[in-house]
């Protein structure tokens, strides 16, 4: 457990409003932070305070409020270039989100490059949304995705990763953190095998980024994606890191205002890094609220909240192993904080269901993972994501409430 005295949670949960709240007269259990976090207040002043005292549109008027405006959003991409040690601002593109990168390089990096023969690497603890855009450009140019396979334990088959890199792989897209198992995949050895043979590597970090400390430069890669509401941020911002010579070399992904230099009906220039990929009126109070968040986890730091989320999912492995007719899916020797189960003779709706009664809140379904699913012979999980401001009480509470469930159901 961690040393209370180094990470006080008390303070930490008191600034998150939404865990005060009780359901059906039981205190909050939020375990459900795979999908989206909870917002400290910090965060929430920062949306109310620009909306109340500076808002306007960015990076277009020279009135005061404008300006106040466009500088409060500029200022946040340098949080972020900070957050993720990217070289320069120019390399951090906002977008509505992890998935919204993903497609901006599958459209305007993959697309031009690819032709038929060629090939892409996946894995097969992709979401939805690291496999869909790949299949699209696949469609769209003739490669083709192949994928690497995954162990019983839920860890990357690495033997056939390396196996499967060739002269054909043009891109390699790969998950940091598997939102359905927890796993922790070796990015770093990833990229460097893929680039002793010239092939640029794109990382989902959306799992990632809020539980353990990300320096792209040191990873070395090519592209790097995660989105606002993952890390106690608002949702409907995202981030694009790319390194600047690739960017620089990629063709706008959508047309319109800020994004241009000059607009005439025989031609239009367009803007420099990164505002060429940033059409039209951007989510301001999203790139805000994402600077205050990225504020927010900088005075704890991470590596002391991943700390402090390595102890709860030890303990909450522990805990739900002792139960009988638990199955955890995914045992990686490396693992980020979230667990995946299934209880015999109940389906995982039920287990959500059910728990939601005792005041706890996980996901139940498939994640937007349904491969991992279908590897598994599962139809689906249920799954327990932890915060930093979630406790070793609360683990109690959701064991406590898993074998009421059982119970239930015997």
């Amino acid at each position: 457990m961690t040393n209370s005295a180094q990470y006080n949670i008390k303070a930490i949960r008191n600034d998150f409003p939404i865990l005060g709240r009780e359901i059906f007269g039981k205190p909050l259990v939020y375990l459900d932070n795979g999908a989206s976090t909870q917002h400290p207040v910090q965060v929430i002043n920062a949306v109310k305070d620009l909306y109340e005292q500076n808002y306007s549109n960015v990076h277009r008027g020279v009135h005061t409020l404008s300006q106040e405006s466009s500088e409060l959003y500029d200022n946040a991409r340098v949080k972020v270039r900070g957050f993720i040690n990217a070289a320069c601002v120019h390399e951090v593109v906002f977008t509505s989100g992890t998935t919204e990168s993903i497609n901006l390089v599958a459209q305007s990096y993959a697309r031009p490059r690819l032709q038929e023969g060629d090939e892409i690497l996946i894995t097969h603890m992709e979401h939805h949304s690291n496999i869909v855009p790949w299949q699209m450009v696949c469609e769209q140019t003739g490669a083709t995705l192949k994928v690497i396979p995954i162990s019983d334990s839920g860890e990357l088959e690495m033997d056939q990763f390396h196996a499967m890199l060739s002269e054909k792989t043009k891109l390699v897209s790969v998950v940091q953190v598997s939102n359905a198992l927890g796993t922790v995949n070796p990015v770093k050895e990833i990229i460097d095998a893929a680039h002793a043979i010239d092939v640029p590597v794109m990382v989902d970090g959306a799992q990632a980024i809020p539980h353990m400390p990300v320096d792209v430069q040191a990873l070395d890669a090519d592209f790097y994606v995660f989105s606002g509401h993952k890390i106690y941020g608002p949702t409907g911002i995202g981030v694009l890191y790319g390194k600047e010579k690739l960017l620089n070399a990629m063709p706008p992904y959508q047309g319109g205002g800020d994004m241009i230099l000059s607009v005439s009906f025989e031609k239009t220039i367009y803007n420099q890094l990164p505002y060429k990929f940033e059409a039209g009126t951007p989510n301001i109070a999203g790139v805000v609220g994402l600077g205050a968040a990225i504020d927010y986890v900088n005075s704890i730091g991470l590596s002391t909240i991943a700390a402090h989320e390595h102890g709860l999912l030890m303990y909450a492995t522990s805990k739900l192993q002792a139960i009988d007719g638990l199955r955890i899916i995914g045992e990686a020797e490396q693992k980020a904080g979230l667990i995946s189960f299934v209880l015999d003779a109940v389906h995982p709706h039920d287990i959500g269901t059910m728990l939601d009664g005792e005041g706890v809140a996980v996901r139940a379904g498939h994640h937007c993972a349904q491969p991992v699913m279908e590897r598994f012979k599962v139809p689906a999980t249920a799954r327990a994501s932890f915060a930093m401001y979630n406790t070793f009480q609360e683990i109690d509470v959701l064991a406590e409430a898993i074998r009421k469930t059982i119970g239930m159901f015997s």
